[in-house]
């Protein structure tokens, strides 16, 4: 129960924290998102040049700015994100949230990007948005110092998914669950 407790006040300071609550105007919201998406991208062919081209050939991609936090043996993550679809040009503005359990302790930044090789995969996580995974990861990183364990992995058939750490402190290996949703305020 104390484990417990201790979840629920970490997603809420994540929510907190990552703007849900942020008394914005939902287009200042949209513009918000839209300029992440672009510094995720920038920083994504930054480190990965070969996906600039990947996404563009793309039937469309997301991204996510995400913040976690490993207590112990809980885990979780709250964090918002567009998807775009590349055939249409149409944004879709999406929320996530993710608990697990594994062992793990720390706070980290970071950011997502999935590359959706077709209309069916794309469709499938904007209408469905359901992952669930397993991860292990090291992250020591504060603005431009420190380093990351990050890689392209493919997470289904037509999906692939770049996780890039921004800032935190964190080493955890947890099996998760993680939601993805479309945001009804601002679509």
């Amino acid at each position: 129960m104390k484990y417990m407790k201790l979840l629920m006040t970490a997603m809420a300071a994540i929510l907190f924290f990552s703007g849900f609550w942020s008394g914005k105007s939902n287009s200042d919201l949209r513009k918000e998102r839209l300029k992440t998406n672009k510094e995720t991208l920038a920083y994504l062919y930054k480190y990965a040049p070969k996906s600039k081209e990947m996404i563009r050939r793309a039937y469309g991609y997301a991204t996510f700015t995400n913040l976690g936090v490993n207590l112990v043996i809980l885990s979780a993550e709250g964090g918002k994100g567009v998807a775009h679809n590349n055939k249409t040009g149409k944004n879709i503005y999406m929320n996530m949230a993710s608990g697990g359990v594994g062992l793990g302790l720390g706070v980290k930044d970071f950011r997502v990007v999935f590359i959706f090789e077709n209309k069916k995969v794309f469709d499938n996580f904007v209408n469905h948005g359901w992952e669930a995974n397993a991860q292990a990861d090291a992250a020591a990183k504060a603005g431009k110092k420190g380093g990351a364990v990050n890689a392209a992995i493919t997470v289904a058939p037509g999906v692939r998914l770049y996780k890039l750490t921004q800032n935190g402190l964190a080493l955890q290996a947890t099996i998760q669950g993680t939601k993805y949703w479309k945001d009804g305020d601002l679509n």
